[in-house]
């Protein structure tokens, strides 16, 4: 009797002891419920960012009615005409258009008359953002075999970049940014330089720092807005070529590192990682070091370069740079690349 007496007051006391453990089991759970949601109300998650599709069709079709018209090589008709219709079309796309125009005596003596085309979205806002690209075209095909003396059509080096930012002109209209202004800029007077790999070298003269990348000496100097700044920059050359390979380009690593992660990372996350190879490329005197050097924008350079030999391509200063190079392709991959970087720009 005893022993069971002993035998029940011991199962009822583990009894007990299951039930006082269950409940704690309970409350701690309850409890790490309450954490998470708590935690969860206080720290909200970043609104996903619709970012809009470009229009590659569309691209390829601006860079085709430039190179239509004939190279755009300054002081010509075809030049006169396509940047008439470069202004019209970022005033058709809802920017407020200003232009440059100032002259200037290439290396080889010829008189310039050169053109600024500049658009402005949202010209309120504080923070800016700034495109570009030049839009002329080479005199010349100095590094072809045949027909040397004659203009490039420019399909890659020029009208390419062109492409891809009315483009991005077209979707800014239609998809206002919320707190970000846009400011794009079709440099002139890029491409007529003095080559001393295959020219004879000229001095400079007349206040030039060089004889490539007037358009963008001038602006810098001379900004469409006294005091001009942007939060950042990003220059857009040669970006249409079949098979382009975009290596991260010296000045654009040394004056805008950031912005080199900002745009490789946005480029990898959607899916463009073999276009813009996280490896070094070389140093290239191009309109993005002339806007650093005069207005302290930090700037880099989407350009196509082959490390291995410092070179842009067998098509460069061709007349191989015609339409049958441009990749639509390659158009998209960088303007959705470019898309992506300003539409998340508030959340970067």
């Amino acid at each position: 009797m005893q022993r069971a007496f002993c035998f029940h007051v011991v199962n009822k006391m583990k009894l007990i002891r299951t039930l006082i453990a269950l409940a704690f089991v309970a409350t701690a759970i309850f409890s790490c419920q309450g954490t998470k949601e708590n935690k969860a109300e206080t720290v909200p998650e970043l609104p996903q960012v619709i970012v809009p599709s470009f229009n590659k069709d569309s691209a390829y079709a601006y860079v085709k009615y430039q190179v239509d018209l004939g190279p755009r090589v300054p002081s010509t008709p075809p030049h006169v005409a396509a940047g008439d219709w470069m202004a019209a079309k970022l005033q058709g796309y809802g920017a407020e258009v200003v232009e440059q125009t100032f002259e200037a005596t290439s290396f080889d003596g010829k008189k310039m008359y050169l053109r600024n085309i500049i658009g402005t979205y949202a010209p309120e806002k504080t923070k800016r953002i700034l495109l570009a690209a030049h839009w002329d075209t080479r005199p010349f095909a100095d590094k072809d075999d045949t027909r040397k003396d004659e203009p490039i059509d420019g399909a890659n080096d020029g009208a390419s970049g062109v492409g891809v930012l009315l483009e991005i002109a077209r979707i800014l209209n239609a998809n206002p940014l919320p707190e970000v202004g846009i400011d794009i800029i079709f440099f002139d007077g890029e491409d007529w330089g003095n080559d001393v790999s295959y020219q004879k070298p000229v001095a400079l003269r007349d206040g030039w720092e060089s004889w490539w990348c007037m358009g963008s000496q001038y602006w810098g100097k001379n900004p469409h807005k006294p005091n001009y700044s942007a939060f950042y920059g990003i220059l857009l050359d040669m970006v249409g070529g079949k098979n382009a390979k975009f290596f991260v380009e010296g000045y654009s690593k040394q004056f805008a590192p950031s912005i080199v992660d900002k745009v490789w990372d946005a480029a990898s996350r959607i899916g463009y990682s073999n276009y813009f190879v996280r490896r070094d490329g070389s140093a290239i005197t191009d309109d993005h070091f002339f806007v650093h050097k005069y207005r302290n924008i930090p700037m880099i350079d989407i350009i196509p370069t082959d490390p291995s030999n410092n070179s842009f391509g067998s098509f460069h200063h061709t007349h191989d740079d015609n339409i049958e190079l441009i990749s639509k392709e390659t158009l998209e991959a960088v303007g959705q690349t470019v898309l992506h970087v300003i539409y998340n720009e508030l959340y970067n």
